[in-house]
């Protein structure tokens, strides 16, 4: 399986990080080489894109402060989703009593209208586990008085001669700024990506047109929204960015575009394993080997992105190119979800239920059991069966 992950900019970066370390050894090695199939060959590698050695960190932006809220043990949060689940239970045997009310004598003119609605998520559930299905949910949680994320989930097929081809676009977006700058920012990234998407990629390909190669269609889509961003932020006076992460699915290959510290994961069946990079001083100190993970939800610089998206003229755009190979999920979520939320806890949620609906509304209530102290984001994708 190979994974890909480098960053590419337009200019140089201009700020500056005096407070992020830098890496202190000088054996690193150069990154290899990477193949990346451009918009003809989707199946096949073909183009090669060598990997630029990670730039230093900028100087860090600082996010909203939040109070520390300490997360929830597993048995803790085992016990919330088990109470759940009995009142989610009854309410269900309560909608199955009989109603006392006189039945109507008009039969259904066909069978189609004896369709129980409750059914529909199991029958979709099943013919998931041969296709794709997604579901997009956001929470404001229970402290925040707004919600400034953003999310979207789209999934399409494309006619082509011989077969057809399945894509799908996904994204999360959490935004900064006060004044409604963030909810606008995390808007405005999510419009122009799917904006990029959609004109350069998805209405081409219905035409047989299609030579966009997709690195740089992700890449620039997301430089596309940091411009947007930054001239809307200009224009109303005032400082305002979001994160962005945002995945396209062609085939059974994943094009992740990234940028700040919400994340994409892939649950493989050796567990979870994160695709992206958190553009925080808390993320590179433990890329650095300088900080353990455990110690990162109570750091006090937890909250400090030196990467954004609508912050600055230009944006640094990490690229992610990862064949989905054998994993079941992709998970796009904000940081909302993961600093409440540990690994184990997301690996059984999504271990429990096929179908993405049942399995966002499972992260969400976790999230707030274990304080929801942060607006929560989660997009979940049942994959094909591409090898599995």
């Amino acid at each position: 399986m190979v994974h890909i992950h480098q960053s590419h900019n337009q200019e140089a970066d201009t700020t500056t990080d005096a407070e992020t370390p830098t890496p202190a050894s000088p054996e690193a090695k150069p990154d290899t080489p990477t193949t990346v199939p451009d918009a003809a060959v989707w199946w096949d590698s073909s183009a090669t894109d060598a990997a630029p050695a990670p730039p230093p960190p900028a100087a860090p932006v600082v996010a909203e402060e939040d109070t520390p809220t300490a997360p929830m043990s597993l048995f803790e949060i085992e016990q919330a989703r088990q109470r759940l689940a009995s009142v989610a239970a009854q309410v269900a045997a309560a909608n199955d009593a009989p109603d006392s009310g006189v039945e109507a004598s008009t039969e259904p003119l066909d069978a189609t209208h004896q369709l129980d609605i409750n059914q529909a998520p199991a029958l979709i559930a099943r013919r998931s586990s041969q296709g794709l299905a997604a579901m997009a949910v956001r929470d404001i949680g229970r402290v925040r008085e707004m919600n400034q994320d953003s999310v979207f989930a789209m999934i399409t097929t494309l006619p082509r001669e011989g077969t057809d081809l399945t894509v799908g676009l996904f994204i999360v977006a959490d935004g900064m700024g006060g004044h409604q700058g963030g909810e606008l920012a995390s808007r405005l990234a999510v419009r122009t990506i799917v904006h990029q998407v959609l004109s350069q990629l998805v209405l081409p390909a219905l035409d047989d047109n299609m030579n966009a190669a997709l690195q740089p269609l992700m890449i620039s889509a997301v430089q596309v929204a940091n411009q947007t961003i930054w001239e809307a932020a200009q224009s109303l006076g005032t400082d305002m960015g979001t994160t962005c992460t945002a995945a396209l699915l062609v085939g059974h290959a994943l094009y992740i575009a990234h940028v700040g510290d919400s994340r994409a994961y892939l649950f493989e069946p050796g567990g979870l394993r994160q695709l992206t990079s958190d553009h925080s001083t808390v993320g590179r100190l433990i890329q650095l080997g300088q900080l353990d993970p455990a110690e990162a939800r109570e750091h006090p610089l937890r909250n400090q992105l030196y990467r954004t998206v609508g912050q600055q003229p230009q944006v640094m755009v990490d690229f992610v190119y990862q064949p989905i190979g054998v994993s079941s999920h992709l998970l796009l979520c904000s940081d909302g979800l993961w600093g409440l939320i540990d690994t184990p806890m997301l690996e059984q949620a999504l271990k429990r239920s096929p179908w993405p609906q049942d399995t966002c509304n499972e992260l969400i209530a976790l999230a707030n059991l274990a304080g929801g102290d942060d607006n929560i984001s989660a997009v979940v994708v049942s994959l094909p069966l591409a090898e599995r």
